[in-house]
């Protein structure tokens, strides 16, 4: 019986590990086509473009990451993934648990062929939408990240302040800090933007610029600029853009068209 010709996209920020799969990808006889992405939202595009068979998915890349793809796309035409990963190995016990294969860095060779022998096993199984359905279920921020912050712990001038995540209104990039924007004040908090985002509630903090997360609680209305973007305006009067690029993300998150 003839292999069944595979689509696979590879997406990956790190050159040398984008490099890596597409070398061994060569070695296979059945793929028919490779695609190549370097973040995110470029994942996204190519998805929905061009339908692959499997993903080779890299759950932590800058902007959007392997969730945001997930979501971005949508679960019922998300492909079969496999996730290359650097998670611990209680992570990886939890992505075997169910049913979902990885690649966990630095991986050899026989690796990688085990993981393209159970994708080819899952591509023959008619049950795909179940299998996507286990994967949103294990795909919850509270198993990768942990349970939300609640609160964060402020170093300023000598004092240590707690202050309660829900008191945020708007975080955005301030180089290696964020800037928490509370009360009328603005408080920084050394993180990243994406390593803060990976801990906050998704149900009431959303990324809507590549600089800007919000507090949906804390947004009064949009006010529409121009080439699909919007300015956020929240109930303090701070504003804040709403990208073209966060733009379908928040509408999936939401549920509803901007």
């Amino acid at each position: 019986m003839p292999e069944r010709a595979m689509g696979v996209l590879v997406a990956d920020d790190e050159g040398p590990a984008r490099r890596r799969l597409l070398d061994l990808l060569r070695q296979e006889s059945d793929i028919a086509s490779v695609w190549e992405a370097t973040d995110g939202q470029m994942a996204v595009n190519l998805i929905n473009s061009y339908h692959p068979d499997l993903v080779f998915l890299d759950v932590k890349m800058p902007e959007l990451d392997g969730l945001g793809v997930i979501d971005a796309v949508g679960i019922a035409a998300m492909p079969l993934t496999i996730f290359v990963t650097a998670y611990d190995q209680h992570a990886i016990r939890a992505f075997e648990a169910n049913a979902l294969d990885y690649l966990l860095k630095p991986y050899g060779d026989q690796r990688f062929r085990s993981a393209m022998d159970r994708a080819r096993a899952r591509l023959d199984d008619r049950g795909l939408r179940e299998f996507a359905e286990k994967m949103k279920q294990m795909l919850t921020p509270e198993l990768v990240n942990g349970p939300p912050l609640e609160r964060l712990v402020i170093k300023s001038g000598g004092t240590t302040r707690f202050l309660e995540v829900t008191e945020v209104e708007c975080i955005e990039a301030a180089g290696m800090y964020v800037s928490l924007h509370t009360c009328g004040k603005q408080l920084l908090y050394r993180s990243s933007l994406t390593d803060i985002e990976a801990k906050l509630d998704p149900r009431r903090f959303i990324r809507i610029h590549r600089s800007a997360i919000v507090n949906i609680a804390r947004v009064a209305h949009l006010e529409p600029i121009s080439h699909g973007e919007f300015e956020v305006v929240l109930k303090s009067g701070k504003r804040v853009r709403l990208s073209r690029t966060y733009r379908g993300p928040v509408e999936q998150r939401l549920g509803q068209s901007l």
